[in-house]
């Protein structure tokens, strides 16, 4: 009769003791790495056709917008892009030649600042052909210019300027 009792108590023991085994290893292992967006690799491999459009909003109508507004709009939008590489190119160029600029080529730039941002750095530096509609733009060919760095300087992102509050 004791031995029933005993029986019992020593299987036990020895399912606990492998039971705690079990899970002592299944929380000491590694788990494989799993990447969360396995589909966003793809955009900037060498395979990826560049001349598949981005999707894009219409760009926001703002007739008779002065121009002073319209030079302080694009010098913030050429910074705040969302991607840091176009932020750069883009905010550096306003910097040096949106005060610079006619009321045309401002129109131009700012028709320019509606594309996709991948595309715009792209055809800034080349990895990518020009469309039609982008042919012969003295506002592009400048921006391509700048993006050649000849000069070799060493480019930071502006300050914003900020107006004081009166």
């Amino acid at each position: 009769m004791l031995r029933l009792v005993q029986r019992p108590l020593a299987n036990a023991t020895k399912s606990l003791s492998l039971r705690s085994l079990h899970t002592s290893k299944v929380l000491l292992e590694k788990p494989k790495f799993q990447d969360p967006y396995p589909d966003l690799g793809i955009r900037h491999a060498p395979q990826m056709d560049l001349d598949t459009p981005y999707a894009n909003l219409p760009p926001i109508p703002r007739p008779n917008e002065p121009i002073e507004t319209k030079r302080a709009r694009l010098a913030y939008q050429a910074r705040k892009r969302g991607i840091l590489e176009t932020d750069l190119l883009l905010s550096t160029f306003a910097k040096i030649h949106l005060p610079l600029f006619t009321m045309d080529q401002l129109v131009e730039f700012d028709r320019l600042m509606d594309e996709p941002d991948w595309d715009i750095f792209y055809w800034a530096t080349d990895k990518k052909t020009l469309p039609a509609r982008w042919q012969g733009s003295k506002v592009l060919d400048s921006l391509r210019a700048h993006a050649k760095n000849e000069a070799k300087v060493v480019l930071r992102m502006p300050d914003l300027v900020v107006k004081a509050q009166d």
